[in-house]
């Protein structure tokens, strides 16, 4: 049987997105994405519980991430998780687990928004992280007409 790496999440933009360049030019972002849940505790009041989510994004992906989106912006973010591993400074190996963004869609409104339009735009990218697949794509349904009820 076949196995599947992917994370789907939607949340808020913690900090505007770090942005830096490999040696052949090519743009990484990092992401610090806050996703919460509310529920009612054995109480009866409303608790909240926030986790915050590590991602990357590259390439073209990543530039337009700089472009358009800042501290409190609200994304959907798709893609595999990842653990990579490294050495410090002091040469303790580190690890961190992060989600590779090889579907990014902006879900702010128009007016909270620099692009404007009113509709999310989406970008995607393909797996080896490189070129994207197409560039922006202006997606047809408005998410604020949408229900609550999202199937995931």
């Amino acid at each position: 049987m076949s196995s599947l790496n992917k994370a789907m999440i939607i949340g808020n933009l913690g900090q505007d997105p770090e942005v830096r360049y490999t040696q052949a030019n090519t743009a990484v972002a990092t992401l610090n994405i806050a996703t919460s849940e509310r529920y009612k505790d054995s109480n009866g009041e409303y608790q909240e519980n926030t986790e915050w989510h590590r991602v990357v994004a590259w390439g073209r992906t990543a530039e337009i991430c700089q472009q358009y989106l800042t501290k409190g912006s609200k994304v959907y973010i798709e893609g595999p998780i990842q653990t990579r591993q490294w050495e410090d400074k002091d040469g303790q190996k580190r690890y961190t687990t992060e989600i590779k963004a090889l579907r990014m869609v902006m879900l702010d409104s128009k007016s909270g928004n620099a692009q404007g339009g009113g509709k999310p735009q989406a970008q995607n990218q393909n797996q080896g992280g490189g070129k994207p697949m197409s560039s922006n794509v202006e997606l047809d349904s408005n998410f604020d007409d949408m229900d609550d009820d999202l199937p995931f």
